[in-house]
């Protein structure tokens, strides 16, 4: 593999964490983004979703953490959605690896090997 995966990541994450050393094993090249101080725009959440494969964006957030509940993000859907992972991106779930134009969140973090092979 010679192109590099992006990868969604949060350092204080152990699933991010475990993702860094399987791909660090495989010897595959990663660019990490650490979402929470570079936030997501709206079109790079649209691009995300394609990706993944999704429709919803809910499929792609983290549906426990406190400001989803908060923000009464149940109630609402789409667009809402995105808005709200942009202004709270801590709503994103990780990590996601992006390989070219296809995109896993990995949890587990094994889940990676469907993008490398």
């Amino acid at each position: 593999m010679t192109d590099a995966c992006t990868v969604w990541f949060n350092p204080r994450c152990s699933k991010c964490r475990q993702t860094r050393d399987l791909l660090a094993e495989r010897d595959a090249p990663a660019e990490y983004r650490e979402y929470l101080a570079d936030a997501p725009t709206r079109a790079e959440l649209t691009t995300l979703m394609r990706q993944l494969g999704i429709d919803d964006p809910r499929a792609m957030m983290r549906t426990g953490e406190a400001v989803y509940a908060e923000q009464g993000l149940d109630a609402v859907s789409g667009s809402a959605l995105l808005d709200a992972i942009v202004e709270h991106p801590i709503l994103l779930e990780r990590p996601i690896v992006v390989l070219g134009d296809r995109a896993v969140i990995a949890r587990p973090p094994e889940r990676v090997q469907e993008l490398l092979g």
